[in-house]
């Protein structure tokens, strides 16, 4: 049976076994994926262990998107752009390969699954970290009117703003800076994990605004509740892009795309039972 799993630290919440067991059983495919936990020193050492014993895919999750990339011997273009990748495989000559399906995922549960069209939006993503470097090259594809990357700490969303200097000239901000109103606001920071909020000033909500938290939980993150709390016509979480890119890396695998919509539909109806 083909072996296949996600690595984090920490990672037991993962709900990724779950869906890509479900992939599967689309196309009658016997497949073995777990959660792993891997400490970050010993990120090397599991990646090319795991392939050598014939392993056949990981995703990659926090902490690991970018010390992953560095491993990889040949990348995507998405990958490569985000210095960042969540999808491992061997290709066709046995090189290590990294692929980044994040911002797909991302862009598909906005527009796919809620009907938000990003394209002539003013976005305000917060964070500068790998998972937002793992989503900008989608977003700035769907071509926003406006695009600000606002970081607790300046220089970090400055680098982003020269890796991405070719798909766009976007803004970068300290949160107290943040003085306009934006249709699209995106939570690409880990606070969601410690029950934290970023110092957002109500005002960044315009009319008719979605909330986005790339986290997602089984109840509303503090990011969702924030939403909700100041009038956000959609205040969504992660939980549909995580279904979205797993779909992605499932066609890098296997090559062909499962339906999402029976597992969304399946993992909505478990978190409203819980």
């Amino acid at each position: 049976m083909s072996r296949f799993a996600v690595i984090g630290m920490p990672v037991k919440h993962s709900k990724s076994p779950a869906i890509h067991t479900q992939f599967a059983q689309q196309f009658n495919m016997p497949m073995d994926y777990e959660a792993i936990a891997v400490e970050q020193d010993d990120l090397a050492h599991f990646v090319h262990g795991f392939f050598a014993a014939g392993g056949k895919g990981l995703n990659v999750t926090l902490p690991h998107k970018e010390d992953a990339f560095s491993l990889c011997e040949a990348v995507s273009v998405r990958a490569a752009q985000a210095k960042a990748t969540n999808t491992l495989y061997l290709d066709q000559n046995g090189n290590l390969s990294g692929d980044n399906t994040d911002g797909l995922g991302l862009v598909a549960d906005i527009e796919g699954n809620h009907g938000f069209e990003i394209a002539q939006k003013r976005v305000l993503v917060l964070g500068a970290g790998g998972a937002v470097r793992g989503v900008l090259g989608p977003l700035i594809e769907r071509r926003p009117s406006r695009l600000v990357v606002a970081n607790r700490t300046r220089a970090k969303a400055e680098r982003l703003q020269g890796d991405f200097a070719e798909l766009m000239n976007f803004d970068v901000a300290d949160y107290d800076q943040l003085n306009s109103a934006f249709d699209l606001v995106i939570n690409g920071t880990s606070m969601s994990v410690s029950g934290r909020l970023p110092p957002l000033p109500v005002e960044v909500l315009a009319p008719g605004a979605c909330c986005y938290d790339m986290m997602y939980a089984d109840s509303d993150t503090p990011f969702v509740g924030w939403g909700k709390l100041h009038g956000a016509h959609l205040a969504l979480d992660g939980l549909g892009m995580l279904v979205e890119q797993a779909a992605e890396s499932f066609a890098i695998w296997h090559g062909k795309r499962p339906g999402t919509d029976a597992v969304l539909a399946q993992l909505g109806a478990q978190r409203s039972l819980g």
